[in-house]
């Protein structure tokens, strides 16, 4: 997707901006929300709470990204649909009026195609998503998702690939369908043993990329 063109556009139309630290929310899912977001720097965590309270949480997004785009174009108000939580130590957006932002797109063809693109994108990672719960158990959703990981956060060393982003066991459970985090943790110390991966804290690093790879759906 073309985020130079879009983060170029929003700047020359001096759409203002906002910054949110470390572990606050900008929008909860279901309130009512006036303004498109667009990350503009920071990684933001989003999420969805299940009818039995649990938290579900659907993706890791790097700046620039689009935030909460997918409603109609014309209300001015609209439920958000999800819960975005910042997860660096401050992130920042760009806040437009969801209105006004739609009548920019509606009048200017890259962001026309921008957004098409960002619908086939968004749709094609929840079908992976999707794949990911259903097609593996357990350890595979696990290892799946460390797949993402690689792919998002990755830095490639001698030995294998450093996943440089931390993430608790809660959370990784709350993206892959799992009860407690102690399922995760039973997980993660039965790879380290098979030499699949190694732990550094909040940090992991993976060691045999090629094994974890055999869960993924392309």
């Amino acid at each position: 997707m073309d985020n130079a063109y879009l983060l170029s556009f929003l700047t020359q139309k001096n759409i203002p901006t906002i910054t949110r630290k470390h572990h606050t929310y900008l929008t909860y899912y279901g309130l009512e929300q006036q303004y498109t977001y667009v990350l503009k720097e920071g990684v933001i965590k989003t999420s969805i709470i299940l009818k039995d309270g649990r938290e579900f949480n659907l993706a890791y997004l790097q700046g620039p990204d689009i935030i909460s785009l997918l409603r109609d174009e014309v209300s001015s108000y609209t439920s958000a649909p999800f819960n975005v939580r910042i997860e660096t130590e401050e992130a920042s957006f760009f806040k437009i009026p969801r209105v006004e932002f739609w009548n920019y797109v509606n009048q200017d063809k890259r962001l026309q195609d921008y957004v098409k693109e960002y619908y086939r994108f968004k749709l094609g990672e929840s079908l992976r998503q999707q794949q990911m719960m259903i097609m593996n158990g357990k350890t595979g959703a696990v290892c799946a998702f460390l797949c993402t990981l690689v792919k998002q956060f990755g830095k490639q060393q001698e030995n294998g690939w450093l996943i440089d982003f931390p993430i608790t066991n809660e959370d990784i459970a709350g993206f892959c369908g799992i009860s407690t985090r102690n399922s995760v943790n039973r997980i993660l110390h039965r790879l380290k043993e098979d030499g699949i991966i190694d732990l550094h804290g909040q940090r992991i690093f993976v060691l045999d990329l090629q094994y974890l790879q055999q869960y993924v759906q392309e």
